[in-house]
């Protein structure tokens, strides 16, 4: 069978459940771009998932709407809800075409690991430019592209020509020019689902060709809980993190 977002959903959503110190990591530094109080700000979380970042924005204020293409995901982030409100609504939809929003009806659009999955981000990114006000701001993270190509992987061993007292693994970059759809082979990793590679300039240049101005960009350093998960990870900045505002 060929894994896709519903097919996983369930594994996915208990893996948040029990505490993932690496999708936490990447909802704080996402949370990071934006003001403690968003009070009265309507948002809409692009590719939600089971809802971590949607919850997060809820409460701190915001008015949220999750949307995502995989409905089990969304039946997840509903039982989370319901669990604990927060005040997120949540909706199937597609990002590439966001059609249950509304034109110039979100202050911000966010999307927490989830541009990496659209089939089309010319698409995604004129959806968001449509649903967004003048001046909204979207805020993105997705698996940092130089390290998540495929093909990419690990050294079999620490390089001799670091010091004694630093040597550690290195990181094999891949396939980084060449774009498209790929699986990961990690039979416990979430891109077994499927995940769109894309060179950094692709991104930024799609954004800026949709009128955006960039705002900020950033490759946080992963924290002690990450490294602690994933201790191959240290030096090595697993996300980017964009912000980018709407002209107008």
């Amino acid at each position: 069978m060929t894994d896709t977002w519903d097919t996983i959903a369930d594994s996915y959503a208990e893996r948040l459940r029990k505490g993932s110190a690496m999708h936490e990591f990447a909802r704080d530094i996402l949370l990071e771009q934006l003001p403690d109080d968003l009070t009265g700000l309507r948002i809409v979380d692009l590719g939600c998932g089971e809802g971590i970042v949607a919850r997060a924005l809820a409460l701190r204020g915001a008015g949220v709407r999750g949307v995502d293409l995989a409905p089990r995901m969304i039946a997840h982030a509903w039982i989370a809800e319901a669990e604990r409100p927060t005040g997120a609504v949540y909706t199937v939809d597609d990002g590439c075409t966001l059609a249950t929003i509304g034109n110039g009806t979100a202050d911000c659009v966010t999307a927490g690991l989830s541009l990496n999955n659209v089939r089309d981000l010319k698409a995604a990114l004129a959806a968001v430019s449509r649903v967004l006000l003048p001046g909204g701001r979207l805020v993105f993270t997705i698996p940092h592209p130089c390290f998540e190509a495929p093909g990419a992987s690990w050294a079999p061993e620490a390089v001799d020509d670091d010091p004694p007292d630093t040597r550690r693994r290195r990181r094999t970059v891949g396939d980084y020019l060449t774009e498209g759809f790929w699986r990961s082979t990690n039979p416990e990793g979430a891109r077994r689902a499927g995940n769109q590679h894309r060179t950094l300039s692709t991104y930024l240049g799609a954004l800026l060709a949709q009128g955006f101005a960039l705002e900020a960009i950033a490759e946080p350093a992963p924290p002690e809980p990450v490294r602690a998960e994933q201790p191959l990870r240290e030096g090595l900045p697993p996300f980017l993190v964009v912000t980018g505002r709407r002209s107008g």
